[in-house]
């Protein structure tokens, strides 16, 4: 199971950092990425925050992903990969069309 999770968060960290303006580091011992956010944020008039965007994310992608603020971290999200691997190409994706459109 441990393979299983490091190849979901090699995956989910490649492709998020596919996404112009979307930083997100490795991260180890745990089944979350925690992206950042904040040039979409300051580079795209729709989202005064990490709220919003994640608002916008659930009504236009159908991804839940959890602010950052909640964490003490605005302008970043939290994103489980706690799912299979199509799970997460297709929300990665729906993504990413979103918010290039």
């Amino acid at each position: 199971m441990l393979v299983a999770f490091q190849e979901r968060r090699d995956f989910v960290v490649s492709k998020l950092n596919e996404i112009e303006g979307v930083d997100c580091l490795d991260v180890d011992g745990t089944f979350y990425a925690f992206p950042s956010f904040h040039a979409v944020i300051d580079n795209d008039d729709r989202f005064a925050d990490d709220i919003a965007l994640a608002e916008f994310l659930l009504q236009e992608a159908g991804v839940a992903l959890v602010p950052g603020s909640a964490f003490g971290a605005p302008g970043n999200m939290r994103l489980s990969f706690a799912t299979s691997m199509d799970v997460l190409d297709d929300a990665i994706g729906r993504i990413k069309k979103a918010l290039q459109g």
